[in-house]
């Protein structure tokens, strides 16, 4: 049963996401998916990885985001020379008080934002793992908490480029969602021309959301409802992805629960207080392809990781209202939840 408070929270979240949506679609031109995808994964309580080539706007929607709510923001760019005390902090010996005084490194912040991050080395983007799954940093033996709302916004270039990491399956994993921009329409770039040919439409964004509202929308994504047959589609799909032939590295238990978080976050956007089998759908590309490794067989007859998720959605029976299933039905995501990519794209 829905009480009236549910009901108030979902009339909220939707009345408050909807401010966001229009505050970064003012800089983020002929996008609207992307900027759903990346509201979706923040009331989720996700991280975000912006994969694309460079120029299309991946920093832009990262700021975007981080500007229109009202929460602190740290940007790191992420540089070969990077070292992991540089994210995390680190202890300095205070002369005057005789002890060790710890200082907070970029990673202190409501929403941070990771530029390149494949730039740095192994090392250094492990130095994110724990923040990004625990919300706490460990130096010295002492945890120290993350604030709250707390999100990751990282942008990398596709690993075929100059000076690139691949991330390692732990870091991909941690990733809630991995969004491909592409390139805007023609007229998306021609606005783009007219909007941007003068000054930044960022240094005119203003928060139209609070900290404390963000926290609120997140209780209220939590408390939507989702079926037993739901959970059960959630779990068949992440799991035909472990036997799939074409794939030698499956989603892991993680995957399927970010999947099924995010979904109850999309049935909130639509202002729904149940989850969907279409919520499910429309996101497992985008939660479940970063986290998979083809085979080397697959890899020759170019077989991407987003193909295999969409023929696992092809295949794999949709629960109906009545109890049963019924066929999946022909499924096409795109470029924006990691499906096929917009003529000049590449994927890795």
């Amino acid at each position: 049963m829905t009480t009236y408070d549910d009901r108030a929270s979902l009339t909220d979240l939707t009345t408050t996401v909807e401010r966001v949506r229009r505050s970064m679609e003012t800089v983020i031109e002929g996008k609207p998916e992307v900027v759903r995808l990346s509201l979706t994964v923040l009331l989720a309580e996700g991280h975000l990885l912006i994969e694309d080539v460079p120029g299309v706007g991946k920093t832009m929607l990262a700021k975007a985001l981080a500007r229109s709510v009202d929460c602190s923001v740290r940007r790191i760019q992420f540089t070969p020379d990077l070292l992991p005390s540089d994210i995390t902090g680190v202890s300095i010996y205070d002369q005057q008080r005789r002890d060790f005084e710890f200082k907070p490194g970029a990673i202190f912040a409501q929403v941070v934002i990771g530029d390149e991050i494949n730039r740095a080395s192994p090392k250094t983007q492990s130095a994110l793992l724990e923040s990004m799954e625990e919300r706490q940093v460990t130096i010295d033996g002492h945890s120290y908490e993350l604030p709250d709302p707390f999100m990751v916004v990282a942008t990398q270039n596709p690993v075929e480029m100059e000076g690139t990491y691949p991330l390692p399956e732990a870091q991909r994993d941690r990733f809630m969602a991995r969004v491909s921009i592409g390139y805007p329409s023609a007229e998306a770039e021609l606005r783009m021309l007219d909007v941007h040919g003068g000054l930044s439409p960022l240094d005119d964004l203003q928060p139209v959301a609070h900290a404390h509202d963000i926290v609120k929308l997140i209780d209220a994504v939590r408390a939507v409802h989702v079926a037993e047959a739901v959970r059960r589609y959630a779990v068949q799909l992440v799991g035909a992805t472990r036997t799939h032939p074409d794939l030698r590295l499956g989603a892991s238990p993680r995957a399927t629960l970010h999947l099924l978080r995010a979904a109850k976050a999309s049935a909130a956007l639509a202002g729904r207080d149940y989850c969907l089998p279409d919520d499910v759908q429309a996101l497992a590309v985008a939660v479940l392809a970063h986290r998979l490794l083809p085979t080397a067989q697959a890899q020759l007859n170019r077989r991407s990781a987003e193909q295999v998720v969409l023929e696992i959605l092809q295949h794999t029976p949709v629960p109906t209202a009545s109890g049963g299933a019924v066929p999946a039905p022909p499924y096409q995501a795109g470029p924006a939840y990691g499906g096929p990519q917009q003529p000049g794209m590449r994927r890795p």
